[in-house]
């Protein structure tokens, strides 16, 4: 089941304290970033933090993992306190200013014709 886009929509806004928050459509689910950083997927309308050790540290010992789609590694899941817009923001910020930049893309030169 693919999420909804106005689930996105929903998180994205809970999520805006924490920065630039913006977020992409990857094969029928969602990326979030926050200023330019992935710091986390929604899949079949559930959220799924990066983790990252200050984001362990700030969610506490409530801290569920789960893998966001078959064959990927676990993240944080986070369910009821999506609607605690203090919290996620505060989770989304520690978890980004822990996670590295986004590498620059490359310029591609295109194929040369023979």
């Amino acid at each position: 089941m693919a999420s909804d886009k106005s689930f996105i929509e929903f998180i994205s806004g809970q999520m805006e304290d924490a920065g630039t928050i913006t977020f992409r459509k990857m094969f029928g689910e969602y990326a979030l970033y926050c200023d330019g950083k992935v710091v986390a997927l929604v899949c079949d309308n559930q959220l799924f933090v990066k983790p990252t050790k200050d984001g362990r540290a700030y969610i506490g010992e409530d801290i569920v993992e789960a893998a966001p789609y078959q064959g990927a590694k676990p993240y944080y899941h986070i369910e009821d306190l999506c609607e605690d817009r203090e919290w996620l923001s505060g989770l989304i910020r520690v978890s980004a200013l822990e996670l590295p930049d986004p590498k620059p893309k490359k310029i591609s030169q295109g194929r040369k014709r023979q």
